[in-house]
Formats: structure tokens, sequence, C-alpha cells
């Protein structure tokens, strides 16, 4: 820079250094940081949340605590759920779904019983004496498909009839010892339209179709299948409870680990594609959440759990969770 010939240049030149000194200082942010869980899952989980807080031990009601602000890839993740008991008996609710008029349906291994809630949580014994009921699915003509654990089959009720009709007998049979057991959790592709079903007697999981007709082999290798749930992508995922850990499959049988857990029961998606898995094994016995885009897996309940089960996401985005030895069914209310 040229020296000023005058004060008054050597003054300005003064003043405009000073000016872009103050203009070169960034002003002090500050964020809150939130807590994420040190368990993370493997390549190819399901967009990014932070985790909530563990929540209360002693209160009925409560609110996880809330994550960072949603990103462009997942706008519907929700910040925090509201959590509170809808249901509490003396049954034992296992699995989930919901009828065609939006009630919550649930199974009861213990009794041998299939039940409604209405909306202020009491039940109502819709089926009774079958061998073990566990996974249900819904299927378009209201035929309700249930997986009988004790007898390894799946059976159908159609509308009207109180009586079930045997839809697939399963190989092997069922022995009451832990990872020994028979069919658990089923589910619904609505692609193929038909029921994805995890064998744990054999560790296979089948495709068979809604008339029981036709069976084929998805994959095999498993070490005691339970859960399975066909997320956004149109992939299969499957909860390999005895395995300890929930696997995607793909072409010709392969499969990849996607989350690591205890003993994982059964697995779920919510609107934004992320991930949710039950655990039961009393070591940790909580409901928790995967990113779709991979990463640490965040606790969404635990408190009050002793082995959460049954897992539901509904179309507008509660999340239902029962458990059968705490005798309850936990629901989960985004707070947005």
């Amino acid at each position: 820079m040229r020296r000023a010939s005058s004060l008054a240049a050597l003054l300005g030149l003064t003043l405009a250094l000073a000016g872009c000194t103050a203009a070169a200082t960034p002003a002090t942010q500050t964020s809150r940081a939130t807590a994420t869980d040190a368990h993370s899952s493997t390549a190819g989980g399901v967009p990014p949340t932070s985790s909530p807080r563990r929540m209360p031990s002693r209160s009925p009601t409560h609110t996880t605590a809330p994550s960072r602000a949603p990103t462009s890839t997942s706008p519907r993740t929700p910040g925090s759920y509201r959590v509170d008991v809808f249901h509490r008996g003396a049954d034992h609710p296992d699995d989930l779904v919901l009828d065609a008029s939006g009630a919550l349906l649930y199974s009861d291994y213990t009794n041998g019983t299939i039940s409604r809630l209405a909306k202020d949580g009491s039940a109502t014994v819709l089926h009774h004496g079958l061998p073990g009921p566990e996974g249900m699915v819904l299927l378009s003509d209201g035929t309700l498909v249930v997986a009988e654990e004790d007898a390894n089959r799946l059976v159908e009720f159609r509308p009207g009839q109180s009586t079930p009709g045997v839809l697939a007998d399963l190989p092997g049979a069922s022995v009451r010892a832990t990872c020994h057991q028979g069919v658990d959790g089923i589910a619904w592709d609505p692609a193929s339209k038909s029921l994805v079903v995890p064998d744990p007697v054999t560790g296979t999981v089948y495709r068979v179709s809604t008339d029981g007709a036709s069976r084929s082999v998805l994959a095999r290798g498993f070490v005691h299948p339970v859960g399975a749930a066909v997320g956004p992508d149109g992939r299969v995922y499957v909860a390999d409870e005895c395995g300890g850990g929930v696997w995607r499959l793909g072409p010709g049988g392969s499969r990849v680990r996607v989350a690591e857990a205890v003993m994982p029961d059964d697995v779920a998606f919510d609107a934004a594609g992320n991930l949710l898995v039950t655990d039961v094994r009393h070591t940790r016995h909580d409901l928790r959440r995967w990113p779709r885009g991979g990463g640490a897996s965040t606790v969404l309940a635990r408190s009050g759990l002793i082995e959460p089960q049954g897992l539901l996401v509904t179309p507008s985005g509660t999340v239902f969770v029962a458990d059968d030895q705490a005798r309850v069914i936990l629901r989960l209310t985004p707070q947005r």
C-alpha cells in the first residue's frame, strides 16, 4: 500500500483496518449436545437421528429427550416420543397388528388367545384355544393369518369365522426351550403379495402364498429367525433372535447384517425408513432405533420393559410395543 500524503488519509486508513478486523471475527455459536448410544450398527443400516436420554424409571407417562432438528434426508424422523401405558392387564400381550377398523389386535402366547383393544385400552377376546399364537398379518379380504408357535404352522381366520383353518405347515417340530421354539413373527410383502415367514426350527426364511399352496426359500443358515419386516427399499429384514443380529436379505439367499442386538425379537420401520428393533434379552430389554443411513442406535423405550416382543408402527407414526412378561402395551406418540 502506498504511504498517505496527509493525516486525514492516514486516519481513514486506520478506521478501515479496524472495520476489517471486526468483520473477520465470527460470532460465538452454542449448541446443545444430545446423548447417543455407543452401540452402533454395521454398514447398510437403516436418515441419521440423535438419541433421546434414558427415560425415568418411575414415571408411568414420560417423554424422551428431543433429538436434533430433522435434516432434508429425514424430514419425518420424530424428535421425541411421549410414552404411556396403553394397556395393562392379567394377560400376556405378544405380537401386534391393526384390524380393518384401525383397532389394535394382540396375540397372547401364554393364554392361547387373540384380543382386540378399544380406544380406552380395554380388551375383548376374539379367538381362544390356539397353540401358542404369535405373529399376525391381516389380508386385504379381512382374513387374519396367525403363526402358531407350538404347532409350527400358519392358520387363518376368514371373515366371520371363529374356527381357524390350516394355511401352511412348516418343517420341523417346535420344542419349548430357548432358541428351539416354532414360528414366531411373520410379515406381509406388498410387492409380491405374499407372506414372509421365518422358520426358527430350520433356520430358514420362506415366502408363502396367501393360499398356502406355494412355499419358496428366501434364505437359509440362520440360528433362530423370528421377526421379519419388508423395508422401504422393498428388501426383507429378519431378526435372528439367537444369532444376535438383524439382517437384510439379498438376491440368491445372500444377507448383510444391518444391526446388532443381544436377542432381537421383532422389527419394523417408521415413516422415515429408520429400523426399529425390540430386544428381549433380560440384560438389555428395550426398543431401539437404527437410522436409515447407518450409525449409532437410539433407545426409544426401556423403562418398565421386561421382555418386549411385539412391535407395530401405525400410519400416523405411533409406535406400540407389547411386553408379555410386564403384561403391558406401551404407546409411543411422536412429538414433532
